[in-house]
């Protein structure tokens, strides 16, 4: 049986199941910011599941780019005509959502279950003051990318065809109160924008909670990415996602890690890159120590051995570098 809840926020649960609905409206998205004094708009337990949609962009800007009025997404035209209050990034994130029992010092786990593609294009773009190469590129220009959904790949160009792999490019929750109002664009302790294209459908992300409830919002859709983003942008898109929360008592994290079902993943971030590459090492050493009781020496060496660091985005304020490590290598 369904338990109807105000339709202006578009929500809807299952008393039963413990499942959540969530669409982006003008009263369910914040737009460019992270912060401790968000209003949530859903409160849910610790292993409720929650659908919630996302949409991404300018309505104008993906015009320009050759959409239709009929294919501009009726809730991106509403959220921009009626949202006044925004910034200082630009990123429409459906939420926040409260996490009853989230508590400062525990870890928010969020089971990434399903990611679907509810519209057939993305686009990319750049920017004259923007990107890895402004110097190089000191213009603005961009694309509209046609998605083939029955046969999963982005049709960039003539005899060019992307693999379709989906992915929320902004995944977060509150940061420390004493932080404000923090930009959508830069990832921080409380993840955020990281941009990182190994958190698809079947993954999980584990984030250090900072406030009470956590606060958790999503959105930035991609369609797909390469390590480094290095224009800005990915494919952006409208996102839809099913998402299981889990607060864990049981573990305390400095910065947020990642799992796929093949490999552990741990994460850098910072203005300098070598700085975020550092603390990306450090924290795959912390893990190897902590989850894997290896000693420092012996986790310092197979960080070398066995581990990949890579590059995450170089656009977004702090770069980003993860390291990941495969399960296999473990055998007991």
């Amino acid at each position: 049986m369904k338990i109807l809840v105000p339709a202006i926020l578009g929500l809807v649960c299952s008393a039963q199941a413990a499942e959540w609905s969530l669409k982006a409206t003008p009263a369910t998205v914040v737009i460019g910011n992270y912060s401790a004094s968000s209003k949530p708009v859903l409160t849910v337990k610790s292993g409720d599941t929650v659908a919630i949609e996302t949409v991404s962009g300018s309505s104008a800007q993906l015009r320009r780019l050759g959409l239709t009025e009929a294919e501009v997404p009726p809730a991106l035209t509403a959220i921009e005509r009626e949202v006044k209050e925004r910034g200082p990034g630009g990123h429409i994130l459906t939420g926040p959502i409260y996490i009853e029992g989230a508590e400062p010092g525990d870890t928010l786990e969020v089971h990434i279950d399903k990611i679907t593609l509810p519209v057939p294009w993305a686009y990319n773009g750049f920017r004259m003051t923007a990107g890895f190469l402004p110097e190089d590129f000191p213009y603005a220009g961009g694309k509209l990318i046609r998605l083939d959904l029955a046969r999963n790949v982005g049709l960039f160009g003539a005899g060019i065809e992307l693999p379709l792999r989906p992915f929320f490019g902004s995944m977060g929750i509150a940061p420390p109160a004493g932080a404000g109002k923090l930009n959508s664009a830069p990832p921080w302790l409380h993840a955020g924008n990281l941009d990182n294209r190994e958190l698809v459908q079947g993954t999980t992300l584990y984030i250090p909670v900072h406030t009470k409830g956590a606060l958790f919002q999503v959105g930035d859709g991609h369609a797909g990415q390469g390590n480094g983003e290095v224009d800005i942008t990915a494919m952006e898109t409208a996102l839809n996602g099913s998402f299981r929360f889990v607060v864990r008592k049981d573990l305390h994290l400095k910065w947020p890690r990642a799992e796929t079902p093949t490999h552990y993943i741990v994460m850098g971030m910072d203005e300098e890159l070598v700085m975020a590459a550092k603390q990306a090492v450090r924290e795959m050493i912390e893990f190897l120590v902590t989850e894997k009781k290896l000693s420092r020496d012996d986790a310092y060496m197979l960080s070398s051995v066995a581990a990949d660091f890579a590059i995450t985005q170089l656009v977004d304020g702090k770069k980003g570098v993860h390291g990941m490590i495969a399960k296999s290598i473990f055998v007991r």
